[in-house]
């Protein structure tokens, strides 16, 4: 029904999560609607995303890689020395993570899992950086403690869950623990929509 450059950037944006064919449209319609500048400065914004920001090599958290002389492979949360080695914060994804630290009441490590499973599928697990995690716990003694702060959505339960057993022999033989987070949290919502009052009584009350 459209041109082929029209329906080809629809496809693109149909890809993107929650947007449909019909949102996806009206994106496109928007930015033929702007000025060429406009247009020019979101293509460089893109460009800039995928040269300067990268992923942590023990957090998955995304950072800009562009300070002069930086060569490191960590965020700014994990290479701070003040931080408390002891905790381990596994998160769903990248927001869940901005949204406790805003909270300034966790000063421990983070591990973005990559999203969470729907009813034990296969390949939603197989999505999940759940090997990345076990080495992370192997290979870092000085982890006390994992909390398993995903959200309080069914398919956060599920995870947390079927973390609880896949980590269960691993953390007993280093002598780690594994906590929740606070009923605090509303069922069926999200860590990213929570107000900061809620997440730091979840913070304080996990177990």
């Amino acid at each position: 029904m459209y041109p082929k450059s029209i329906q080809k950037l629809i496809d693109i944006f149909s890809k993107f999560p929650t947007v449909g064919p019909r949102t996806a449209a009206r994106f496109v319609f928007y930015l033929m609607k702007r000025d060429k500048e406009e247009v020019d400065e979101l293509i460089r914004a893109i460009q800039d995303l995928k040269k300067n920001v990268k992923l942590c090599q023990f957090c998955f958290n995304p950072f800009e890689s562009t300070p002069p002389g930086y060569v490191g492979e960590l965020c700014e949360i994990c290479s701070d020395k003040t931080r408390d080695k002891s905790l381990l914060c596994i998160v769903e994804k990248e927001t869940d993570l901005i949204s406790l630290e805003k909270t300034k009441k966790y000063q421990g490590l983070y591990f973005i899992l990559g999203g969470a499973i729907s009813k034990l599928r296969k390949k939603d697990i197989k999505k999940l950086r759940i090997e990345r995690l076990k080495e992370r716990i192997k290979q870092h003694p000085e982890i006390k403690e994992i909390i398993v702060a995903t959200n309080p959505t069914t398919e956060g339960e599920a995870t947390a869950l079927y973390l609880e057993r896949v980590l269960k022999t691993l953390v007993a033989a280093q002598g780690k623990k594994i906590t929740r987070l606070g009923r605090g949290l509303p069922m069926g919502g999200e860590l990213e929509y929570a107000d900061e009052k809620t997440l730091k009584e979840a913070l304080e009350s996990r177990k």
